[in-house]
């Protein structure tokens, strides 16, 4: 697993620049509005969203990428067992991938999305839910962006 990191930035190339030198890694995928990048050193999962309306360098969302779907669905589990609303489990194409995810709010208004990317996908950057599934105390579908 790696924690993943969501950023609003005014300017896609600018941020590729700056966090490829800070990370001293090349973005894994790059596409109109969105770059995301794999780096090793700390574990992270960084996304880029191109967003001119949103103040620049903001949270977009946080989120746990994990191996596999059943990681997803143990976590979706344990979070709606110990109170806290999910949205339960969807199979979507968001952020130009092929994503098995639940998403949950904090107290704070962050947004958290524990998922695992199982393709990539050449379209899509807003979400489309492929296949829903409820669970106690889910609730509607949210995703990136």
């Amino acid at each position: 697993m790696r924690l993943q990191l969501a950023l609003n930035v005014p300017n896609l190339d600018e941020a590729i620049d700056f966090y490829s030198k800070m990370f001293d890694a090349q973005p894994y995928k790059v596409k109109p509005g969105y770059a995301n990048w794999e780096v090793e050193n700390p574990p992270l999962k960084l996304v880029v969203f191109e967003n001119a309306t949103a103040e620049p360098g903001s949270l977009n969302h946080l989120g746990v990428e994990t191996e596999s779907a059943d990681e997803v669905v143990a976590a979706e589990a344990r979070l709606a067992s110990s109170g806290l609303e999910t949205t339960g489990i969807d199979d979507t194409i968001c952020c130009f991938a092929e994503k098995v995810e639940t998403w949950v709010h904090a107290p704070d208004g962050n947004r958290w999305e524990w998922y695992v990317k199982q393709a990539d996908h050449e379209s899509q950057l807003d979400n489309v839910v492929v296949g829903h599934t409820a669970t106690p105390g889910s609730t509607e579908s949210v995703c990136c962006g």
